[in-house]
């Protein structure tokens, strides 16, 4: 009862998300709503998630191979044509026109190192496969969060330019009507049209480029490339203060490790299997028959003339392997290359994490530096531009000045928004370092 209500927990806020979004046309999605769906609707996520399925039916098939093994026989044969067989001036016949038997035989393995060494493989498999699944949720996350706050940048980078756009129009209705009295020159009025053009191509592109990152979005959450969505710009909020960052990570709790050392375990297991192929096997196997014998049509002694009988037997067999032309000793020597590549991907696997923990925090450290020092920028370069556009119409400043400092306003709001981001994704892989990705989920 417990897995049930844990179990609705989770699929009741996606399922309501989903159905808010078919309803309306125009629904916000938070990034944590974005990642719940991702989790429970990305195609990867589902095929991992089915793997595990695999495995436990995969452990069955190998502890099938330990159970007891029946198998029943039946026949009907006709004879048309009976041998005989003389002794002296006899001959006697060797069968009836009819014969028919049934049967079931029993195998039993008693002593297999590779069956008992196959079923630990199979079950360190189940473990291999949800850890495969937790970390393809994690990789899922990172990019649906990666992928979401690129929305929300070029969003905003797309407010900007509606904002120059305005702010250009301002300004050529007031050259234009300069021009039209006389007190501007053409070429300004020329100026400014071309500035305008290349703001509003700019923003064609940006539109573009919005639309594309949002269905990469849906695509990553494995959400109908139809569904329309808008993304609350309260997510991409302001970074007041860096969290505290640890000197050094310990990355063997990372499922990343944990994966790798599993793949290690079932390499070892697999040397294990072919070293038990040097073992001697033993098996118990048991037999019985009821077979009966007419010169008429007969099965199993249902004729009254018919010839009926049973018989059975019980048997151990012990396998003893001698010599396969050192087929089980390369084998064996290939597994250990195998762990010997395994014990290296695994050195390099935590090389690499620390790395990303290292790049990560210094990422940070820029971004919010960055950050900081771009919102002083932009206070400064929107005082400058609307310093420089007063002194523009009241004559005291050049059209070229205007232009100068507007496209030193864009440049410093694109940086602080870039700035934004470069913290964000930083921010996610440093959670992801700590191996706390799917806090996000909550």
């Amino acid at each position: 009862m417990y897995q049930i209500t844990k179990m609705m927990k989770m699929i009741l806020p996606v399922l309501g998300l989903f159905l808010s979004v078919g309803a309306a046309a125009q629904q916000q999605i938070t990034l944590k709503e974005a990642l719940n769906y991702a989790v429970q609707n990305n195609i990867n996520a589902k095929k991992a998630r089915l793997d595990i399925e695999k495995g436990r039916a995969r452990t069955a098939e190998v502890r099938a191979q330990a159970l007891p093994q029946i198998n029943g026989n039946t026949g009907l044969t006709y004879n048309p044509v009976i041998g005989s067989i003389v002794f002296g001036d006899q001959a006697i016949r060797l069968g009836q026109t009819w014969n028919s038997q049934i049967g079931a035989q029993l195998e039993q393995q008693i002593f297999n190192q590779q069956v008992f060494t196959g079923l630990q493989a199979a079950k360190a498999s189940e473990s291999y496969y949800q850890l495969n699944a937790s970390l393809t949720e994690e990789q899922v996350i990172e990019q649906v969060a990666n992928n979401y706050y690129q929305v929300l940048v070029n969003r905003e980078q797309l407010n900007v330019i509606d904002t120059n756009i305005k702010n250009v129009k301002v300004v050529e209705r007031i050259i234009t009507t300069q021009y039209k009295s006389g007190l501007a020159k053409k070429i300004d009025v020329d100026r400014i049209k071309v500035n305008l053009t290349n703001l509003e191509t700019q923003r064609t592109q940006t539109v573009n480029a919005i639309t594309q990152l949002e269905n990469q979005l849906k695509y990553a959450m494995g959400m109908p490339v139809s569904t329309q969505l808008v993304l609350p710009p309260t997510e991409l909020s302001q970074v007041q203060a860096l969290p505290e960052l640890a000197d050094s990570l310990n990355v063997d709790n990372r499922v990343e490790m944990r994966l790798m050392n599993t793949q290690r375990s079932l390499l070892t297991l697999q040397r294990k299997a072919y070293v038990a192929e040097y073992f001697p096997t033993l098996s118990l196997s048991g037999n019985y028959t009821y077979a009966a014998q007419s010169n008429r049509f007969d099965y199993l002694g249902t004729n009254p003339v018919a010839i009926a009988f049973g018989s059975s037997a019980i048997g151990v067999t012990l396998r003893v392997p001698i010599f396969n032309g050192f087929a089980t000793r390369s084998r064996v020597r290939q597994a250990e290359v195998d762990i010997r590549k395994i014990d290296d991907d695994i050195y390099n696997t935590k090389n690499g994490l620390n790395l990303a923990y290292e790049n990560a925090k210094l990422e940070l450290r820029n971004s919010f530096n960055t950050i900081n020092s771009q919102r002083q920028n932009v206070a400064l370069a929107d005082e400058i531009y609307r310093s420089t556009q007063n002194n523009y119409n009241n004559g005291l400043a050049a059209l070229t000045d205007l232009l100068d400092t507007e496209n030193a306003l864009t440049q410093a709001q694109n940086s602080y928004t870039q700035a934004l981001l470069n913290y964000k994704i930083a921010e996610i892989q440093l959670i992801k370092s700590n191996g706390n990705i799917k806090s996000l989920l909550k």
